[in-house]
């Protein structure tokens, strides 16, 4: 992943490359940010998760880290930004994401793959895979692999 600098900038390079607002992030806790607190504190409550297509996922950003793992309901894709869903497209022939977090989105210290820098076999991160039904499942899995990396719209502009 390069780090999180790298991993933010790929989401917001891949936004604008497709039109959209360039307020997203990469969905992951790093040794500086836990998951909980990537999106800004206005749009915490007030605002539903949805795909890019608008279909709500979570009712807001707070109530994923209920601490049940945030479950998602495999009826709503997840896309790309170019509209692939990346439950069924076999582009991503493993349905899994990096996070970093525990189920409440609180940074695992020595689960974020050195701040998302090595791809080392023996350096662990903390991966949920989708296929389980869990947004936030609690999956250890060494940094070698290569996984999905989700993006987050992290504020609405004026």
């Amino acid at each position: 992943m390069m780090g999180l600098d790298m991993a933010n900038r790929m989401c917001y390079e891949q936004a604008k490359a497709m039109g959209l607002s360039t307020n997203y992030r990469a969905f992951v806790s790093s040794n500086r940010q836990d998951l909980v607190y990537v999106v800004y504190p206005g749009f915490r409550e007030s605002l539903p998760v949805t795909n890019l297509r608008g279909d709500v996922m979570f009712r807001s950003w707070r109530s994923i880290f209920s601490g049940s793992g945030a479950p998602i309901n495999a009826r709503i894709p997840i896309y790309s930004f170019d509209g692939r869903d990346v439950l069924a497209d076999p582009f991503w022939p493993q349905k899994i994401i990096w996070h970093g977090s525990t189920n409440r989105g609180v940074r695992l210290v020595d689960k974020h793959c050195e701040t998302w820098r090595t791809d080392h076999v023996s350096v662990m991160g903390q991966s949920s895979n989708l296929t389980s039904g869990l947004l936030l499942g609690q999956y250890t899995r060494s940094c070698s692999n290569q996984y999905v990396v989700l993006c987050i719209e992290t504020h609405k502009n004026p």
